[in-house]
């Protein structure tokens, strides 16, 4: 099945795949309803309209976590993420259906039916899940990749390529200062596949994009940073040449006082919320060891302005008592078994919720980095102060999409691509998606071996390629 064909085909899969959960899942939410939740209620009888009405509305719930968690990616995110994606959106389906049950009863209601329930929803989820993961990979399996590369390395993206061989397979290298008819000759051979693309330059980029364009061959490749700024430019029709324009400002005055007023309305209920999270947080901490809960360490925000920042202590006192900068490394000794568990919840990060309040940092944005490892960055990818053109924030895209361990230029580029297409909407669902990788183990992955900070040399290939 070639191109466009087997992309739509692989959508309707998913689709119907989606909707059999979906079915299933308010189907048992049906069940229990009217078996010991609908006869209850102040208003006798809820009528059979009203029964399908909260089954709609529980339908809707489920689809809106689905899509803010991931859960309609079946066949693209691994497996134990796709189940733990779609567990995720029916337990938050169910939490935001018995409030609306309380409200409906006026008093609290017997919440059993509704844990059965979920402990239904989960099993089902499981089995529905695994069952077409399966199938997605028996009907679509891992396409044959023609990796082009240049003359730079290109072991690390084909070792992340490697890593998804339920995605793909490279099963051919070629170097792009090959004839350019072998290297055409080449890529036809993928048509059913498709083509990675190294780090090469602009020129050489674009004319094999051409190409793959005009035989509707599809190609991977990583953006530069100036693909992400072009990327999400606005469209001008002032004349018969096309325009796009770039502003490059940062977020405009409108945009500001949404995710401000967002900023203040979330973080404080989020601080009342979790109080009890901190105050049991704080005490472990200086039952353990006696030292100070709390610590307050220099980090940048907009502009390159400097704050301090507050977070829980998770590692030893004085763990940079030589006063050298580190990042955390895999198996760091500094880390106390407390800090382990508080890094791994990301409890050790609600202190901010005081940052956010005060206007120090926002709840999305791009991670606050301390100044002295910007520095050492910006030695080596200028670019990365592009960052600072939006506040620092407590969650975000390279938060989210990236790991601890993620290399500078990725987290560059990743918090670029929020800040170039930042919505209001947007923020709502990274901030619900913070929920979901709190207990992921990778996304709290440290440093290997000694790195004080995470490097990548790619910009400096950038600029020769630009």
């Amino acid at each position: 099945m070639k191109g466009v064909k087997r992309e739509q085909f692989r959508r309707l899969v998913r689709s119907i795949a989606v909707m059999i959960i979906l079915v299933l899942e308010s189907f048992i939410f049906y069940y229990v309803w009217n078996k010991y939740y609908s006869r209850g209620l102040w208003i006798e009888p809820f009528y059979a309209k009203g029964n399908i009405f909260i089954v709609l509305v529980y339908a809707a719930f489920m689809l809106l976590f689905l899509y803010i968690y991931g859960g309609f990616k079946i066949g693209y995110i691994k497996r134990g993420n796709l189940i733990y994606s779609q567990a995720l959106s029916g337990l938050c389906a169910n939490v935001i259906m018995y409030l609306q049950i309380v409200l409906l009863y006026r008093r609290l209601p017997d919440v059993r039916p509704l844990l059965a329930m979920t402990l239904a929803d989960l099993l089902v989820i499981g089995i529905c899940s695994y069952f077409f993961d399966k199938l997605f990979s028996y009907i679509f399996p891992p396409r044959d990749i023609l990796l082009i590369y240049g003359e730079y390395p290109v072991e690390k993206l084909g070792g992340k390529i490697a890593t998804r061989k339920d995605k793909f397979r490279i099963k051919e290298r070629i170097s792009v200062d090959e004839d350019f008819e072998t290297i055409q000759k080449k890529i036809l051979e993928y048509e059913n596949g498709g083509v990675l693309l190294g780090d090469i330059h602009s020129s050489d980029r674009n004319q094999i994009l051409k190409f793959c364009y005009a035989h509707s061959i599809r190609v991977y490749l990583t953006p530069k940073v100036s693909d992400i700024i072009v990327r999400n430019g606005e469209t001008l029709h002032l004349f018969d040449t096309p325009l796009l324009l770039c502003r490059n400002y940062g977020l405009n005055i409108g945009q500001r006082f949404a995710k401000r007023t967002l900023d203040l309305v979330v973080s404080v209920l989020m601080f009342i919320v979790a109080s009890p999270f901190m105050l049991v947080t704080a005490i472990v901490i200086k039952a353990y060891d006696k030292g100070p809960v709390l610590f307050k360490q220099k980090r940048l925000t907009i502009d390159g302005k400097e704050f301090y920042v507050y977070k829980f202590r998770s590692m030893i006192v004085d763990a940079e008592k030589d006063g050298v900068a580190r990042l955390a490394k895999a198996g760091d000794s500094r880390i106390t078994p407390v800090g382990k568990v508080i890094r791994a919840t990301r409890l050790d990060e609600l202190p901010q919720l005081l940052n956010i309040i005060k206007g120090d940092m926002s709840l999305v944005g791009p991670r606050p980095e301390r100044p002295e490892i910007a520095k050492e960055y910006e030695k080596e990818i200028p670019e990365f102060a592009f960052r600072l053109k939006v506040k620092a924030g407590l969650t975000g895209y390279a938060q989210i999409y990236g790991k601890y361990n993620t290399t500078a230029y990725d987290k560059l580029k990743l918090d670029m691509m929020y800040i170039e297409s930042y919505s209001f909407i947007n923020d709502l669902k990274l901030i619900l998606s913070t929920f979901k990788i709190m207990f992921m183990k990778e996304s709290t992955e440290g440093m290997e071996g000694e790195e004080t900070i995470a490097l990548s040399h790619q910009p400096e290939k950038e600029k020769k390629n630009d």
